[in-house]
């Protein structure tokens, strides 16, 4: 086996990189794959670095797009990944990379997350966030918050300045402030637009109560949550990252947490496999623990990346909770290979290669 291997990666260095089809046929062809072996071992890789950004996944069509405002999302996804990509470039971390990079969407009015943050039912804005290094599997989270301008920044403290993952609302603000990080006042985050979105959600929530159905999953309330942001980046020395920042759910009650601060379900990044941001219904992804799982199929079922997240996103995740499981990922394996699955009517996101070749995209296209 350790010849054939040999032989590949030789093989590949001087006839260029092969797609997986190829690499298929040419292992089974010397007896030495099958569905469940990993094709880990016979990627070349791709890309030296790489970096992929989403702006949340949900109903999200052309027809409801104005022209101006498509043009408004895709040039901040455009601003925000080149942020990440110089850092990545220049021979920075991934850490750096998506902190940098969720910076930029974190203080946009466009994303549910940082300034653009939506209301809870008590007319709050609570945010969530968290990182993760694929080296060290070190991870950091902050839950709840209301006062702290770039929730990943206290992630990001969190794991590198204290013993703990996840720290929440006033103990993470005194955190915060102890580690010299920007406060602002409430008024920080109000958008008109997050607003009404808040009044509509409540009108509904009447409408549902009146006719004695429940409003817990209303679509109008449940879509509101998909701008969530997030990051996943390779770098230089082959390090994964991720990192996801919220402001939760349109019309939460107050104290509710989703999955964008739970490591394994929101985040997840491991260097043996692959780093992973997730956007979608928190409570689906919180118990499918999403990230995760398509880590460890990669690792314990040998399931290229790809495969993995299309059975996570298409397959398990709308399996619970009877399809109410909605939403997407992007994520980067340790190839530079990436993904951005959702099960959506779409999901903004961007990416970048060590060529710097560009793409955006909002739907499904």
């Amino acid at each position: 086996m350790k010849y054939l291997l040999c032989f590949l990666f030789m093989f590949l260095s001087l006839t260029g990189c092969m797609n997986e089809a190829e690499l298929k046929a040419l292992s089974k062809k010397n007896n030495h794959y099958n569905d469940s072996t990993s094709l880990n071992v016979l990627y070349s890789k791709k890309s030296e670095f790489a970096i992929v950004v989403h702006g949340g996944a949900g109903t999200i069509l052309k027809e409801n797009m104005s022209p101006e405002k498509e043009a408004g999302y895709k040039a901040k996804l455009e601003e925000a990944i080149r942020i990440g990509y110089n850092i990545l470039k220049d021979g920075g971390s991934s850490l750096d990379a998506v902190q940098k990079t969720i910076n930029v969407l974190e203080d946009s009015p466009l994303f549910n997350a940082g300034k653009g943050a939506v209301f809870t039912n008590a007319e709050t804005n609570e945010l969530d966030a968290s990182i993760m290094d694929g080296k060290t599997l070190n991870a950091g989270a902050s839950a709840g918050t209301t006062t702290v301008k770039n929730p990943i920044d206290l992630a990001r403290a969190i794991m590198e300045s204290s013993p703990h993952v996840m720290l929440s609302g006033e103990g993470a603000e005194v955190f915060a402030q102890e580690q010299g990080l920007e406060v602002v006042g409430s008024d920080y985050f109000f958008t008109q637009s997050r607003y009404e979105s808040l009044k509509n959600a409540k009108e509904n929530e009447k409408k549902k109560v009146a006719n004695n159905k429940t409003a817990l999953f209303d679509s109008s309330i449940k879509d509101s949550k998909f701008g969530t942001v997030g990051c996943v980046a390779l770098d230089k020395n082959g390090n994964l990252a991720a990192g996801t920042s919220t402001g939760g759910m349109t019309n939460k009650r107050r104290g509710r947490i989703g999955d964008s601060p739970i490591i394994g379900a929101g985040t997840y990044a491991n260097n043996n496999t692959c780093a992973v941001s997730s956007t979608g219904s928190g409570e689906y992804f919180i118990r499918g623990m999403v990230a995760y799982d398509i880590s460890v199929l990669m690792e314990y079922k040998g399931l290229s990346l790809k495969d993995a997240a299309n059975e996570v996103i298409q397959n398990k995740l709308p399996s619970i909770g009877d399809g109410a499981g909605n939403g997407g990922i992007i994520a980067l394996d340790k190839y530079g290979n990436l993904v951005m699955e959702f099960n959506t009517a779409g999901m903004y996101r961007a990416s970048m290669n060590d060529k710097g070749e560009l793409f955006i995209g909002i739907y499904k296209d």
